[in-house]
C-alpha cells in the first residue's frame, strides 16, 4: 500500500513536471540504450544542438517502471547491434517490447508506445532502431494493428556497408521530421538494411500513401537500385518509412552522424570552395524540424495546461 502511494505520488509529480516543461516550451526527447545499442550519445547530441532536452536511459529503466515514456515528447530508438543481431537485426528487441509484460495486468511497452502515438507524440528509429520499428509492425503500419507488413534483411551485396549516400525526400510525405528538406547526404552503416516488400499490393499501398519517405538517388536525382548508390538493394529504393500519421519515422542511414560540416569526409575541399557555407551537417535538420514542430505544438497547448494547474 505504501509502495502504491509512493508510486502514485511520483506519477503526479512527474506529470506536473512534464506539464511545466511543456508550458515553458521545452521539448523532451527520450533516448533508449542498452542490450547492444551504441548510438545514443550521437542521438542526444543531435537533440541538444536542436534545442531539446535529451535524456538517455537504459531500456530496463522503462520496462521496470522507473521511467515513463509518457513524460516525453519524442521516443527514440538509436542504432547499434541490439542483442548482437543474433536472430536478425532488431528481432529480439522487438519481441521484448511486444511480449515483455510491464504491469500486473499484462500491459507491454508496445501498448504504451501505441498510447504514446495516439496521444499525438513522436517516435524515431535509426538503423537498428528502424529495424526494431519495422519488426514491431509500427512501420509502415498501414493496417493500424502493428502487424509486420514489410521486413529488413541482409544487404544484396552480401556484406556490411559503410559509405555515404544521397537521399531524396518524397514530396508526398507528410511527416514533420522531413519538412522543408529536398535531399540530403548522410552515411549508412549496416549489414541488414534491404527493405523487402512482400507483394505488389503492399508496394502500391506504400507508394500511394507516400510512406516511402526517403529514396536512394543517383547523380541526376532519380531513385536508383544501382549499387553502391543504393547500398543494400532496397525495394522501392527505400531508405526510410513513415506510418500514415507521420508521427513514426524510421530510416537506415545515420543523420545523427552528420551534425557538423566537419563530419563529412570531403569537408576540407568543400570549405575551401565555399568558406561561407553553414557549419551544420545536413543530418541536423531532421532533429531541428521535429523539435520546432513539437515546440510549436506545445506552445498551442500551454495556456490550457497553465489554466488547469491554477485550478
Amino acid at each position: 500500500m505504501v509502495q502504491d502511494s509512493a508510486q502514485g505520488a511520483h506519477k503526479v509529480q512527474s506529470e506536473a513536471q512534464t506539464d511545466a516543461a511543456n508550458a515553458a516550451g521545452t521539448v523532451r526527447a527520450l533516448i533508449l540504450t542498452g542490450f547492444g545499442i551504441n548510438c545514443e550519445e550521437e542521438f542526444a547530441a543531435a537533440y541538444r544542438l536542436a534545442g531539446a532536452e535529451a535524456t538517455i536511459v537504459h531500456l530496463n529503466q522503462v520496462l521496470h517502471g522507473q521511467v515513463s515514456i509518457h513524460d516525453f515528447d519524442v521516443l527514440n530508438f538509436p542504432g547499434g547491434f541490439s542483442f548482437g543481431d543474433d536472430l536478425g537485426s532488431g528481432v529480439v528487441l522487438a519481441n521484448k517490447l511486444r511480449y515483455r509484460q510491464t504491469t500486473a495486468d499484462g500491459r507491454t511497452l508496445l501498448d504504451d508506445i501505441k498510447q504514446f502515438i495516439a496521444d499525438g507524440k513522436f517516435v524515431l528509429g535509426i538503423c537498428n532502431g528502424f529495424q526494431v520499428l519495422v519488426k514491431l509492425g509500427l512501420l509502415p503500419n498501414m493496417g493500424g494493428d502493428v502487424t509486420p507488413e514489410v521486413t529488413l534483411t541482409h544487404n544484396a551485396s552480401g556484406r556490411y556497408e559503410d559509405r555515404w549516400v544521397t537521399l531524396r525526400v518524397n514530396p508526398a510525405s507528410r511527416t514533420p521530421f522531413l519538412k522543408g528538406i529536398d535531399k540530403l547526404e548522410v552515411p549508412v552503416r549496416h549489414g541488414e538494411g534491404r527493405l523487402v516488400v512482400p507483394d505488389d499490393a503492399t508496394r502500391a499501398a506504400i507508394e500511394a500513401a507516400g510512406l516511402n519517405c526517403l529514396s536512394y538517388i543517383d547523380a541526376n536525382g532519380d531513385g536508383t537500385a544501382e549499387y553502391p548508390l543504393n547500398p543494400n538493394g532496397a525495394d522501392l529504393n527505400c531508405a526510410g518509412l513513415t506510418d500514415p500519421t507521420g508521427q513514426v519515422f524510421g530510416l537506415m542511414p545515420h543523420p545523427e552522424a552528420f551534425l557538423a560540416a566537419y563530419n563529412h569526409p570531403d569537408w576540407a575541399r568543400r570549405r575551401r570552395q565555399n568558406p561561407a557555407a553553414s557549419e551544420e551537417g545536413e543530418g541536423l535538420q531532421i532533429f531541428k524540424n521535429i523539435v520546432a514542430h513539437i515546440a510549436e505544438k506545445n506552445a498551442v497547448t500551454a495556456p490550457t495546461v497553465q489554466l488547469a494547474n491554477q485550478n
